[in-house]
């Protein structure tokens, strides 16, 4: 069985500490290398082969969950706030970002899932090899061989969703670039990688997918949460074949993560809610939500991240305005009649679903902007309590029960089960009623009928850009589809309560893209730029340094034509 060495990168202020040992440094060996002979060193070095970045922020900011405080509102009120870093707003305007190429950035993106995708093929290479030489992999190898293969594929998903255009099926997605799929560890330096189609990259998405997701077993880990546990991957699965509208396999594996098609997912609902009298910090929400006992949480990754630095503080960019009535203080079909006084000093109301209440923070005054805690709060760690320094970690609910739950509504809604869609977002909202402001109050709640979500989308404009047109059949055509007015206002619930559900998680962006949604977006004092449903600007330049490699870039649109009217647009790759 031959050893396989595994290369980090140290930082440069490490290697340079080495200098300064004297004698313990020229006894240490020349060869540090890690060797993955055995198949705890490989078990182990999954454990850091997840990402480290958080692809939150900077997919946040772009999406129509935020607005910039220095242009004016519907009263000609506007700030002259700063934002976080240059970058902030490079992302905001949809342009190249390269005034933060260090955490919440692009770059990082691209460099934190690289680097776990490099991890998992170091492992996968060594499992390879055994097998070459007539290993037959035994139960804990196939299921090591399983989470690194699962590792794979959503790492190049995660890459796909944001520097690429959406999934258009299998004919379209051939001319259009995909992101290079790595399946080996790099020997050379300065190799040179092919981006291939959006079809290519997809399809070997799906094979890893596939492949591992026949091999997890849950008795691997210690703390299955933190790793592609059975839950995670069948979720996984379930977002992958949405992305692909592949909705008979997305409705399975929806089923396959609750544990099957008869169990009650309503166990499985966030319980943080009904416990907010117990928080008195805002790290105690995060703390909670977070947390790796709580049903709904099916898979966790640690991040270094500022995302929370970014809501907080009087800054230039938050959740404000038609932002802000569209998810923490938006109404429903089911609840409209919770009404808060505003405490700006102006007066009025607004409505607001008691689960918010006491679980949201202003940005540094209510006109600023609000965030909700349990999707951002920030845990610090620290390296010298004295000098105050240390790392901010933001810990990622990646896959969870409730985005289970309104994706399983939505591929039900395109089988043509639209009672089973309204059972299903049923179970989420009442779930979100638990709050104790809402206690006494129960009248206030109308229970959802596929009557009233219609007289909410469709029959009236719920404003606050809140039902936007669905472009998904222009996007990805599909064997299924919908057309009556009931079900387009269906459609328009749930892709509503999937962007209050996930509001900070960067989420919201990727359903902007695959179903096609269009919006404009107010910048400064007197700027409107308007982003397409086919805007070649969906697609996120890679980072600079990366073109600087040879990597070919997207394309994008001149100064004069920020609007893609024509899908024909997106054929980039000849053939």
């Amino acid at each position: 069985m031959k050893a396989f060495k595994f290369i980090y990168t140290l930082a440069l202020g490490t290697v340079l500490g080495l200098t300064s040992c004297g004698s313990d440094f020229l006894g240490t060996p020349t060869d540090s290398r890690v060797e993955l002979d055995n198949t705890e060193k490989l078990r182990m070095l999954l454990v850091s082969s997840y990402p480290q970045y958080n692809y939150a922020w900077p997919c946040e900011i772009m999406s129509d969950n935020i607005e910039d405080n220095n242009a004016p509102d519907s009263d000609g009120l506007r700030y002259n706030l700063a934002p976080y870093n240059r970058g902030d707003e490079e992302m905001f305007r949809w342009e190249v970002c390269v005034s933060n190429t260090s955490g919440d950035s692009p770059s990082s993106i691209w460099e934190g899932h690289y680097n776990a995708i490099a991890g998992a093929n170091a492992v996968l290479q060594v499992l390879d090899k055994w097998e070459s030489e007539g290993q037959t992999l035994d139960a804990t190898q196939r299921a090591v061989k399983g989470e690194a293969l699962m590792i794979r594929s959503y790492c190049h998903f995660i890459l796909a969703q944001v520097f690429c255009h959406p999934y258009r099926g299998d004919a379209v997605s051939e001319t259009i670039l995909g992101i290079p799929y790595i399946k080996k560890p790099e020997t050379t330096v300065k190799p040179s990688y092919a981006r291939g189609t959006l079809k290519e990259t997809y399809d070997n998405i799906r094979t890893d997918l596939e492949t591992g997701l026949g091999l997890i077993d849950n008795g691997l880990y210690e703390v299955p949460k933190y790793h592609f546990n059975k839950n995670a991957a069948e979720a996984f699965a379930a977002r992958f074949y949405l992305c692909t509208r592949e909705y008979d396999k997305c409705l399975e594996h929806c089923n396959n993560a609750f544990g099957g098609a008869d169990v009650d997912p309503s166990i499985y609902m966030n319980t943080i809610f009904r416990n907010l009298g117990n928080f008195f910090y805002i790290s105690d929400f995060g703390r909670y939500a977070q947390g790796s006992d709580k049903p709904r949480n099916f898979m966790l990754i640690a991040t270094y991240s500022q995302a929370w630095r970014h809501f907080v503080g009087g800054l230039r960019f938050g959740v404000i305005r038609d932002a802000l009535n569209a998810t923490i203080h938006g109404s429903s079909p089911a609840w409209s009649s919770f009404q808060w006084k505003n405490s700006n000093g102006k007066g009025g109301s607004f409505v607001m679903h008691p689960c918010f209440n006491g679980s949201c923070a202003p940005n540094g005054k209510a006109e600023y902007g609000y965030y909700f805690a349990g999707n951002i709060s920030e845990q610090f760690e620290y390296t010298d309590k004295i000098s105050g320094i240390g790392y901010t970690h933001v810990t990622r609910s990646e896959f969870t029960s409730e985005e289970v739950l309104l994706t399983r509504a939505e591929a039900k809604l395109f089988l043509g089960d639209i009672n089973g869609a309204l059972a299903d977002i049923s179970i989420w909202e009442k779930a979100r009623r638990e709050s104790p402001s809402a206690e006494g109050d129960e009248d206030k709640f109308n229970d959802l009928t596929i009557e009233n979500i219609r007289g909410f989308y469709v029959d009236r404009d719920p404003g606050y850009g809140i039902a936007k047109t669905i472009n998904v059949d222009q996007i990805c055509p599909s064997q299924w589809s919908i057309s009556s007015l009931e079900e387009i206002a269906m459609l328009q619930c749930i892709q509503h309560f999937r962007r209050i559900e996930m509001i900070h998680t960067g989420m919201r962006w990727f359903d902007i893209k695959r179903l096609g949604l269009e919006f404009d977006r107010k910048i400064g004092k007197d700027e409107v730029d308007h982003l397409g449903i086919f805007d070649e600007r969906k697609a996120v330049q890679i980072p600079a340094e990366i073109i600087a490699a040879g990597m070919q870039r997207n394309p994008r649109p001149s100064e004069a034509d920020t609007k893609i009217q024509s899908p024909s647009a997106l054929v980039m790759i000849s053939k």
